[in-house]
């Protein structure tokens, strides 16, 4: 093959890692859209959270012997879910729940508030430098000759894609075929009619919330994996991409949101590789808007119902 093929595929495997990351944020933010009509501004906090908790739980369990990757890796995976997740249903009942009724711009300044908060309470209680991990999980596969460009596919990567796969799956097989999702369907559609019909559309908008924010949370875990590396201010980026990729891929649609991760995640990589680091943003964004001005609903949404 020769090197510009090679680069390409290099690119290719770097953005698809850099978009699954992306689509499990966006997956937050796609569903609380969904479900209520409004964007959880706080959820690239949850997400940064999530990242703090898993390098506190691995500390934690090298502090006391464990060293079995696959243990260390599960119980930090489940300790990191079920925390965070309680952070997202603490934002759902501190900052959405009391304000439901009211104007959509009151629980939209109150999630960004809440935004604020996380970000500061993290900053006041872990410090604002950057905290870094020895990798866990190093090494990969080389591809192509000695004299030429050579791909690299790391093990964390390899890791990265199948997480994702695997809870991609499980959340299709939830909404679709469980009587949880089915209701958080029915309320998506129409909250007011699934009410009526007995659906307890407060448990599933909290739910909702929860199982955004476990996925943040995996996403997290993979961060620090992946890079090594965290701090307080991650998730107002990361947030910020990933509300542009579930914009892309049509918000309130969760394929939408994968989609729109991967289209994200490809095109930072290829403007980096081809460009220039610094044009990323500019690019990414740009395409955003392109995309917006012939297809306003993103790649794969619906026309908009508004919600109150």
């Amino acid at each position: 093959m020769s090197d510009t093929l090679l680069q390409f595929i290099q690119q290719i495997i770097n953005g698809l890692t850099l978009g699954s990351i992306y689509a499990f944020i966006a997956i937050g933010y796609t569903m609380v859209y969904g479900i209520i009509g409004m964007i959880n501004f706080a959820h690239g906090e949850i997400y940064m959270l999530g990242a703090y908790i898993s390098v506190i739980a691995i500390a934690l369990l090298a502090m006391v012997g464990i060293t079995a990757l696959p243990f260390v890796l599960l119980v930090t995976l489940l300790i990191t879910i079920l925390i965070t997740s309680a952070y997202g249903w603490t934002v759902e009942r501190a900052a959405y729940r009391p304000l439901r009724g009211r104007h959509r711009l009151v629980p939209l300044i109150s999630a960004i508030g809440m935004s604020i908060f996380l970000q500061n309470y993290v900053q006041l209680a872990q410090g604002s430098r950057d905290i870094a991990i020895q990798p866990l999980i190093s090494g990969g596969w080389q591809f192509g000759g000695s004299d030429s460009f050579q791909v690299y596919l790391s093990y964390m990567q390899v890791v990265i894609w199948t997480t994702t796969l695997i809870f991609m799956t499980a959340l299709t097989q939830f909404i679709g075929r469980t009587k949880l999702g089915r209701a958080s369907r029915a309320v998506s559609e129409d909250r007011k009619m699934a009410n009526m019909l007995g659906i307890d559309t407060d448990r599933v908008i909290a739910m909702t919330f929860v199982i955004g924010a476990a996925l943040a949370a995996v996403a997290g875990l993979l961060v620090v994996l992946y890079y090594g590396v965290v701090n307080a201010y991650i998730g107002f980026i990361a947030g910020l991409k990933a509300f542009t990729a579930a914009v892309l891929g049509g918000i309130g649609s969760i394929p939408g949101a994968m989609l729109g991760g991967i289209v994200l995640g490809l095109t930072e990589s290829f403007t980096s590789a081809y460009l220039t680091t610094e044009y990323k943003d500019v690019v990414a964004f740009s395409l955003l808007v392109l995309i917006l001005l012939f297809r306003p609903t993103g790649l794969l949404g619906k026309p908009d119902v508004e919600k109150v």
